[in-house]
């Protein structure tokens, strides 16, 4: 997913400007739209991503190699949405505001498969913000970005069974609050 090298990283670990722009600019795209899904609030994503890069930057002399550099990043993103949403919960509850404000501010109005795509986007939106934020991370993680159980375990540092249990409660839920036209 991130075309990073190992020598760009450790160029980024210590302290190499350039190199850490080209991580943040290969990564932040991808980072902000899973905080986005996570927290359900356009605005307070880009504080919170700006948050994500700074722990980035702070601690990417720590990174070890043991794991993927995308696990890893996911991680970061993840904790760090996760620890604003408990923060801010009421926050993670508004659906109608961020549905308008994320489709009219990223997605142009061009034809019937702009109109597709918008529907679909204030679907997966609506859904995702049903779910309590640990669900969320769970789906968006599997469903969306199309992870594996055991790379979710990791990002999220829970169990396997746990990102089991937590998907299948999600989907139960979703399925319940949308029936089948809602599962794809």
């Amino acid at each position: 997913m991130f075309d990073i090298s190992n020598d760009v990283l450790k160029r980024g670990a210590e302290g190499d400007n350039e190199a850490f722009e080209e991580i943040y600019r290969k990564t932040s795209s991808y980072i902000f739209s899973l905080v986005v899904r996570i927290l359900g609030n356009q605005q307070e994503a880009e504080e919170v991503t700006q948050d994500v890069f700074l722990r980035i930057f702070k601690s990417l002399k720590n990174f070890r190699y043991e794991s993927s550099f995308k696990t890893w990043i996911y991680r970061i993103a993840v904790n760090v949405a996760f620890s604003h949403a408990k923060k801010y919960t009421q926050n993670i509850k508004r659906f109608g505001d961020f549905d308008s404000a994320l489709l009219s501010a990223s997605i142009p109005h061009q034809g019937e498969i702009k109109v597709a795509r918008e529907e679909n986007e204030k679907m997966v939106q609506r859904m995702l913000n049903i779910l309590n934020p640990d669900q969320r991370a769970c789906v968006i993680l599997k469903d969306i970005d199309g992870l594996k159980y055991e790379e979710i375990a990791e990002v999220l540092d829970i169990n396997i069974n746990t990102v089991r249990s937590r998907l299948k409660r999600a989907r139960d839920i979703l399925m319940k609050t949308f029936g089948k036209r809602g599962s794809k």
